[in-house]
């Protein structure tokens, strides 16, 4: 089905741009953590309040309270206990996350003309590299950020998970439906707090239909479809579509069938895709569990 093509009038687009730019120009001069401050306390109708607060004016509890975690260096977030992560990127990135979600909060968000081009320059900012016409929905769950690298015209719709605790690579020209997950770390299923990382891949023209689940290590091969609600532990070839839990190819796209592989099964080679990144020797480390992690009769 066609899409009709809407616009809003050139001076709202105007000033779209001149938002959205404003916002880019204080990420890229001013330091991340002052920006995002400025940009939420704003973004929020509180910019007035948030300049006093900056100056030390006395405020009631909850106002200064409010106004204060508009600064994410004020805040605490998920992120931050992940010890495997590069410290200063991670820092950064923790700023830009913070905005990003703090947006998806605002009445501004539900706006796709402004919503899109703000994501996209916070993509711009935050990603390890982020391609060119990027339309980024709302509702959209990024662990890390400063790990995903997204190439060009890729599509990612609402309420999807960018897991990139590990490494997230995704190519030009990707869709993404609503709900999926794409998942780049694993637990131990015995010891919960034991984690492994590895890089995960969507190639050019890949398309995850709505509630997909990719495992982490799983490579979605170019021009390849994945099923709603299917769950990938394995790889998906090139051009062909899987279906079901655990996902199995089913079927090639009608035309590529001369250049396809077999179906069946998917091959799994997720092993070859473990990061090795160790966390610091110094790191005092804590268990929020405190389970009973050996079997019955060992120690």
């Amino acid at each position: 089905m066609a899409k009709r093509h809407v616009t809003v009038s050139s001076e709202v687009e105007a000033t779209i741009d001149r938002v959205v730019s404003s916002a880019d120009e204080r990420l890229a001069t001013m330091g991340t953590a002052e920006a995002v401050g400025e940009i939420l306390a704003d973004l929020f109708g509180d910019y007035e309040t948030y300049q006093r607060y900056r100056e030390g004016e006395s405020l009631p509890p909850m106002t200064h309270m409010r106004v204060q975690s508009y600064d994410p260096r004020n805040t605490i977030i998920e992120t931050e206990h992940w010890a495997e992560q590069e410290l200063t990127k991670l820092q950064e990135t923790k700023c830009l996350r913070y905005l990003w979600e703090g947006f998806d909060l605002s009445p501004l968000s539900n706006n796709i003309a402004f919503a899109l081009p703000f994501r996209q320059m916070l993509a711009n900012h935050m990603f390890a590299e982020a391609g060119d016409g990027l339309r980024l929905f709302g509702g959209i769950k990024i662990q890390c950020g400063h790990n995903i690298r997204m190439g060009d015209n890729t599509v990612v719709h609402n309420d999807v998970l960018l897991d990139d605790r590990g490494k997230l690579t995704i190519g030009d020209r990707v869709s993404i439906a609503d709900r999926s997950h794409i998942h780049t770390h694993v637990h131990d299923t015995v010891d919960q707090t034991d984690v492994t990382t590895y890089e995960t891949t969507l190639n050019d023209d890949v398309r995850l239909g709505y509630g997909s689940m990719i495992s982490a290590g799983c490579q979605i091969g170019r021009n390849a479809m994945v099923g709603a609600n299917a769950t990938t532990r394995g790889d998906v070839p090139p051009h062909h579509i899987a279906a079901g839990t655990p996902a199995k190819s089913v079927k090639v796209k009608p035309g590529w069938e001369s250049v396809a592989d077999d179906l069946g099964v998917l091959p799994d080679n997720r092993e070859d895709r473990r990061l090795g990144r160790e966390v610091p020797k110094t790191l005092e480390r804590f268990d929020e569990f405190g389970r009973t992690l050996s079997p019955p009769g060992k120690s």
